[in-house]
């Protein structure tokens, strides 16, 4: 998701190809259709949007951030209307080419905001938009010192992903659409403030912290978090910012990081972005990472004292090439930064440890494709890789099918014609379509042309047709090696057969094998078999949140009492919807509407409003 202005009109190229014939045709040439990201409703297709100016103050007592967006826009086309993309924003004031001018905001859509027109002549080259957020900001979390780690400072970060940068700032908000920005950002002093930019490393005396970032990126990249944060480098490119009490373990846990890029540049070529460090906020983080530009968001979650959830790393750097460096043109088109980066981070994983290690990866990315599409039904379009969000939240899209379903596609053809000349492939598409977009039929009539030329035999073996524009998992889908989860099963299988858990041969298992091993648990487990496992293996105390989550789960299916109150411990202090919203769901469908409605109440003001709003529907639709 990332960088380079492109002509705009064809920034936001959209496949309009559903059909089985069309797809056919899309593979022998480049797809020519020209259609707007549905989106946004920004016209950022005839007016370029260059660069931001953005000068903001950051008030915790309020609640808001107000300020300036001072847009640098080339009306090549001679428009006499600017339009952008806000909501929830109070727009005071504008001012066009020095010169105040008036504005109109448009009704609410659903899912869309409004959209603010602004009127400029044909050679307008600045305006002004002087605004300020609302009370509801779907892209911003405001947390009180009592909801951080230290408790002595408020703290706040933002989710631009998929469209709410627009809740915070008046923007043409689309993948396609990319633009550089400078800022100015104060804050209350003794905070540090940070932005997927050029970043400092220690906070200072005044309160105001300036920001470059100097290649073009989408909106939904912009981010800002403020709060009490230290650094600690790793290497010379790579460091990590936390809370002053958090920073010694999450150094120690992210320690691999600067090996974790030299090995992704020996895959797929030079990492571009000058420095990559990482953020862990406080855990009401709605998702595991996002890859904002030179500074990863992360969430606490993977801090488990022993380097075992570092993967999600992984997946985050990764992106600086697989969405980042080349970007899917609209939501429809999510897999083409999704399934590659999880494809590049079972590279990345297998590099520096083993095949074995990966395939675990791979076994159970495909179980959560299958449970993805169980959920979404085996023949929705939901589940095709290319998808249909007209008149949707794009989160919607945001699913498991873009990530493993993808990533499986990529696997498929890599098995069929050879890793090393696959690899060339990518590198080549890397360095080609470097800081551009790129849509699915495009990149179809691209990998024809570079990969499959014309080989029908290889065109049968993929069956690309079926994965980019059918449902459900194709039945060509590759499955990884189950050596290590074999062995997983056969002491499963002792386990339901009498075999006390201290029997079971589980000394150097990671967290994946345990995870496949409860995973596959029958359900529910008898209560003698819940106390069993949890008395050998302390499930309920885990201080690793993957394993926790799910013995939450089985617990809740098993109605073990036991881990009840750690579980909710556990919901008051996490934040991460992949955690929150299974363990909430099997509470409401096993009779257990009222303790979830309780707990959920109760902590609700922990989490983000992504997560709000997801958890929200949860509870009226029970």
């Amino acid at each position: 998701m990332k960088p380079q202005l492109l002509a705009l009109a064809s920034i936001l190229l959209l496949a309009s190809c559903t059909n089985q014939s069309a797809t056919n045709e899309t593979l022998e040439a480049p797809d020519t259709t020209v259609v707007k990201d549905l989106h946004t409703q920004s016209n950022a297709d005839v007016i370029n949007v260059k660069h931001l100016d953005l000068d903001i103050h950051v008030n915790f007592d309020q609640k808001q951030i107000s300020g300036s967006a001072i847009w640098t826009i080339e009306n090549v086309n001679k428009k006499d209307t600017l339009k952008l993309d806000t909501h929830d924003l109070t727009i005071d004031s504008v001012v066009l080419d020095g010169q105040k001018t008036g504005f109109s905001l448009g009704n609410m859509v659903e899912h869309l905001g409004s959209v603010l027109s602004l009127p400029i002549k044909e050679n307008s080259n600045k305006v002004a938009i002087y605004y300020k957020t609302g009370k509801n900001p779907r892209a911003l979390q405001w947390l009180t010192p009592q909801q951080t780690l230290g408790k002595t400072q408020p703290f706040l970060y933002t989710q631009s992903e998929s469209i709410y940068a627009r809740s915070w700032i008046p923007c043409a908000d689309g993948p396609g659409i990319r633009f550089s920005y400078n800022a100015r950002v104060q804050v209350p002093k003794k905070l540090l403030a940070l932005m997927s930019a050029e970043n400092p490393q220690q906070i200072n005396d005044s309160g105001i912290y300036h920001f470059k970032m100097e290649v073009p990126i989408p909106a939904y990249l912009m981010a800002l978090a403020v709060g009490d944060l230290r650094f600690k480098s790793v290497d010379e490119r790579t460091g990590v910012y936390a809370e002053p009490n958090m920073l010694d373990k999450a150094a120690y846990e992210l320690a691999d990081m600067g090996t974790m890029v030299k090995v992704a540049e020996k895959i797929y070529g030079p990492y571009r972005w000058g420095r990559y460090d990482v953020l862990i906020l406080p855990p009401g983080f709605p998702i595991g990472g996002m890859e904002n530009p030179k500074l990863t968001f992360a969430t606490p979650t993977i801090i488990a004292g022993d380097r075992s959830l570092v993967n999600l790393i992984a997946h985050e750097l990764a992106h600086n090439w697989s969405g980042n460096l080349v970007t899917n043109a609209t939501w429809n088109d999510f897999w083409l930064n999704e399934g590659f980066t999880v494809y590049f981070e079972r590279r990345i994983s297998e590099a520096m440890n083993d095949k074995s290690y990966s395939d675990m990866l791979w076994e159970l990315g495909y179980q959560d494709l299958e449970a993805a599409v169980e959920d979404l039904g085996k023949d929705s379009k939901d589940t095709y890789l290319k998808l249909d969000l007209t008149g949707r939240d794009p989160d919607e899209g945001l699913t498991d099918i873009a990530y493993e379903k993808g990533a499986l596609f990529l696997k498929l053809i890599e098995n069929n014609v050879g890793r090393e000349r696959f690899d060339q492939f990518l590198r080549k598409y890397f360095d080609e379509h470097a800081f551009k977009t790129i849509h699915t039929t495009q990149f179809l009539s691209y990998l024809n042309a570079n990969l499959i030329k014309g080989d029908k035999e290889l065109e049968q073996k993929l069956n690309i047709n079926a994965w980019v524009y059918g449902p459900g998992i194709p039945s060509n889908a590759p499955r990884a090696d189950q050596a290590r989860f074999s062995k997983v099963n056969s002491e499963r299988e002792k386990f339901l057969s009498g075999t006390t858990p201290a029997q079971l041969a589980t000394k150097d298992w990671t967290t994946h094998e345990w995870l496949h091993f409860l995973r596959k648990l029958p359900k529910p487990l008898t209560q003698e078999q819940m106390k069993a496992l949890d008395d050998v293996f302390h499930f309920t105390q885990s201080g690793n949140s993957e394993i926790a989550d799910l013995w939450f789960v089985i617990s809740v299916t098993a109605d073990y009492k036991p881990a009840y109150p750690a579980m909710e411990k556990f919901l008051s202090q996490v934040g991460r919807r992949k955690f929150l919203e299974p363990l909430y769901n099997e509470m409401m469908k096993t009779g257990k509407q009222e303790m979830a409605k309780t707990i959920y109440q109760k902590y609700r003001m922990n989490y983000h409003p992504l997560a709000q709003m997801t958890l929200d529907k949860l509870m009226q639709h029970k």
